[in-house]
């Protein structure tokens, strides 16, 4: 984490060491190490362990300690060598603004100016707030101007994730947003996407545990994103629930099988249509959210929900467009200790974790 004036936070910070991506949600701990290697890259090492029971609370970390020590031995499961670690807020702990300042300001200028009208946007008290901004460009609007993006979260979110990481012997070097990071991420789906994805709109689905995150690309760029509560764990409980088993036990007969002969019918199949409806619903959120959206030609299925065998069939069934199960390591090399650690197996769930491990890259 580098502050470069008070409360100032690296949300877009340069790296150029080698950096773990850590994906801290509410039911798993995933990280991740890339390497390049020529024009792709290579998984280094991976490792996933469960989050401790009440150490998160609605995505607030609430027993640093505990997830620092999940944290802890998941690098040393991994192999993991470097010390570094890109982390992400929630997107709905964000605060983003897209805002004009002069072109001819220089970046010392730009951040005193920065820092001087941020107030203006961020409905916190400034002294509660961590704050960073990327230049985008030119503004379209003035040429004489250019687009500032301005990002801004409690402090206390940035504390947490620093304390965790820390009580991991880790360095958090950069703090992200998970929508910053999906997007970032979705350059590893380029080889699944009509046109690699350029000049298309693509909807990308992300199912978590417990929420999921429905976004629009337009050229690679996310033009729309919406969070919601649905995922994986809802699965669970009712598994828990017709069969009366353990949390514990549920989860790993949803992975392992050996389920009754009615599970399919009577569980998975009404779970499976949730999740249609789900994507629909957002789909249409999406289209209405402004003129001239175009509805997307095709649906990218991510998270833990899309290994779940037919989805992707179901919902380009329901749907009427294309859809595919989304692998963000497809095109990349595995170490022996990735393949060890069941990389592959897990890769539609590592979309947030990979974006933050290409930052190695900026």
């Amino acid at each position: 984490m580098n502050f470069s004036v008070p409360d100032f936070v690296s949300f877009f910070g340069k790296r150029s060491k080698p950096l773990i991506g850590l994906d801290i949600t509410t039911s798993s701990i995933k990280l991740i190490e890339l390497a390049r290697v020529g024009d792709s890259y290579r998984v280094e090492a991976y490792a996933a362990e469960p989050t401790p029971h009440s150490a998160i609370n609605e995505k607030a970390i609430v027993d640093a300690d505990a997830v620092g020590e999940a944290i802890n031995r998941a690098v040393r499961r991994s192999g993991a060598r470097s010390k570094d670690v890109a982390v992400a807020i929630s997107g709905d702990a964000a605060i983003t603004k897209l805002i004009q300042m002069p072109r001819a300001l220089s970046r010392r200028e730009l951040e005193a100016q920065v820092e001087m009208q941020a107030d203006q946007y961020i409905p916190f008290p400034m002294d509660e707030v961590s704050y960073d901004f990327d230049v985008i460009g030119p503004s379209e609007k003035d040429p004489e101007m250019q687009d500032i993006l301005l990002v801004a979260t409690r402090t206390e979110n940035v504390e947490q994730r620093q304390a965790a990481v820390a009580a991991a012997g880790l360095n958090a070097r950069i703090i992200d947003v998970e929508a910053f990071a999906l997007e970032n991420a979705c350059r590893l789906l380029t080889h699944q996407m009509v046109d690699g994805g350029q000049e298309r709109t693509i909807a990308l689905v992300d199912f978590g545990a417990s929420t999921t995150t429905f976004s629009v690309l337009r050229s690679l760029r996310v033009i729309y994103t919406r969070d919601f509560a649905f995922g994986g764990q809802q699965l669970t409980e009712e598994v828990m629930r017709t069969y009366g088993l353990s949390m514990e036990e549920a989860g790993r007969a949803k992975k392992e099988g050996g389920l009754p002969g009615n599970f399919q019918a009577d569980v998975l199949d009404p779970f499976i249509d949730d999740m249609t409806q789900q994507v629909s619903r957002s789909m249409q959120f999406y289209l209405a959210s402004g003129g001239g959206r175009d509805q997307p030609e095709q649906i990218l299925v991510c998270g833990g929900c899309a290994n779940i065998a037919g989805v992707a069939d179901v919902i380009a069934s329901r749907l009427g467009i294309s859809t595919e199960r989304g692998d963000p390591l497809g095109q990349m090399k595995l170490s022996s200790k990735a393949k060890a650690q069941g990389v592959k197996r897990d890769a539609t769930a590592l979309l947030t974790a990979c974006g933050l491990a290409l930052r190695s890259f900026d």
